[in-house]
């Protein structure tokens, strides 16, 4: 009893695992089967059938073409070329195809080179079947599809394109080819979602300055004073100084260019000519005299009795009684004075004065006449300048004589009724004249200086003069 059940444990396990090898077969065989392109695995005939795309896929083709389905694939083909035509939309009804199980071997296992399945030509038979999936080409029509029968018998390419039976939408180009064409873009535009749209270049770089997009293309161009090379991108400078731009002296720059003057010129404002620049009315200083503008530069001139001193600025006084250059006769004394000169006579004492030497009178005190005049009276000459500055001091007199216990005073006698001059004692013995007041020459001033000696001890009070000429010239500056 233990054998027979122990036997019949061993049967059902051994039925048990030849059911699940069939599972895992059958499972591994209808998951690893595969097919090319084209077609489907069919699991009821274990083979791959083609796939009719003109019925799948929704509008496969555009326009007036026709849909042909082929084994693996379909063909986009024009209507009239077709003797039926075929309405990818009604429904036909086919009956189940069957094909013959040795055709498809089984390759459960994969495959170790591409399938192809051999698909019995449909509609080739008299047999049953389904009918064709595609038209009937007509039999009158011996040439491929995009050729036609020429008049010579043989097959011509069709121009799509110049027959106008293209589909390219019309912002594309129709390229026609052997047997067929193709839709493209022109140069300068792409294709973006069917449609040719322009192409910015100037986005991406291509001129060196300036860059206008047009339909299709774009136009280089450079800023001013560049101009375009040969390859119509680049710029190259312009030397714009070759064409003489400038009245003066031109400097190139990168793009442009500069006008230079020469010295004493400034540049004008149209920025190519040049206007002198008058130097005299930067300053009242730059001559000592008079300023005289010239083309580019300037000139000072000194006036009569002057002289250009090596500066090229200063005036110097000229010493006409130096260089012999006076009217003064040889019993004159020839004075010079700043700008000029004058002829002085001899001197003559008026009496009671006699001539003590030749610029000094005496009046003897032995003589009634001279008990109240000056004792002496001695002449000097001097020049001044108009527009000297005031207070300076021009002039300074000195007594000659100390004598014990005596003092002595100084004061302008006559000749300072404009108040122009006064004395102011510097000792003892010595004053200064001062020049009170700005004179304007030209003209001649005669002072007295006087000089009055005091002495006590003695009782004595005696003075002595001296008859200053002051010959004022004219302020040159």
């Amino acid at each position: 009893m233990l054998f027979e059940l122990r036997g019949l444990s061993w049967s059902t396990n051994k039925r048990m695992l030849s059911i699940l090898i069939c599972i895992i077969c059958c499972i591994h065989s209808g998951k690893s089967q595969t097919c090319t392109d084209g077609f489907t695995y069919d699991r009821r005939a274990r083979q791959c059938i083609d796939i009719d795309e003109c019925r799948t896929l929704p509008d496969p083709c555009r326009g007036d073409m026709q849909c042909v389905n082929q084994n693996g694939g379909y063909l986009c083909i024009p209507r009239r070329l077709y003797s039926q035509s075929y309405a990818r939309n009604s429904p036909r009804s086919y009956p189940e195809p069957s094909y013959p199980e040795e055709s498809y071997p089984d390759r459960s296992l994969g495959y170790s080179e591409p399938f192809i399945p051999n698909v019995p030509p449909v509609g080739a038979g008299p047999g049953p079947g389904p009918g064709p999936s595609y038209p009937i080409v007509s039999r009158s029509t011996p040439c491929i599809l995009g050729y036609t029968l020429g008049a010579d018998g043989t097959c011509v390419d069709v121009d799509e394109c110049e027959a106008e039976s293209h589909q390219c939408n019309p912002t594309q180009v129709c390229i026609n080819t052997a047997g067929g064409y193709t839709c493209s873009c022109t140069e300068g535009y792409w294709l973006v979602g069917g449609q040719c749209q322009d192409i910015d270049e100037c986005r991406y770089g291509y001129c060196q300055q300036l860059c206008a997009n047009v339909p299709g293309s774009y136009s280089c161009s450079c800023s001013p004073g560049f101009l375009l090379n040969a390859d119509s991108r680049t710029c190259q400078d312009v030397d714009e100084c070759e064409t003489n731009p400038c009245s003066h002296g031109c400097l190139n720059t990168y793009g442009s260019f500069m006008c230079t003057c020469d010295e004493g010129f400034e540049l004008a404002s149209d920025g190519t000519t040049c206007n002198d620049l008058d130097e005299c009315s930067f300053s009242d200083f730059l001559c000592q005299h008079t300023c005289v503008n010239t083309p580019g530069s300037f000139s000072c001139i000194c006036p009569p009795g002057y002289y250009m001193y090596e500066d090229g600025r200063s005036c110097e006084d000229l010493n006409e009684c130096e260089s012999g250059n006076n009217t003064c006769t040889t019993a004159q004394v020839c004075f010079n004075f700043q700008g000029g000169y004058t002829c002085l006579d001899p001197l003559r004492c008026d009496p009671p004065y006699i001539e003590l030497s030749d610029n000094q009178c005496m009046c003897s005190a032995e003589n009634p006449a001279c008990r109240e005049q000056p004792f002496t009276i001695l002449y000097r000459h001097m020049d001044l300048s108009s527009g000297r500055s005031v207070p300076a001091d021009i002039f300074q007199m000195q007594a000659t004589t100390r004598y014990p216990g005596a003092f002595y005073i100084f004061q302008i006698k006559s000749g300072n009724e404009g108040r122009e001059f006064y004395m102011r004692q510097t000792s003892n013995i010595s004053a200064t004249l001062v020049l009170a007041r700005p004179i304007k020459g030209p003209k001649t001033i005669v002072l007295d200086l006087e000089m009055v000696t005091v002495n006590n001890v003695i009782n004595f009070r005696g003075s002595s003069i001296i008859r200053l000429t002051v010959f004022v010239s004219e302020h040159p500056f």
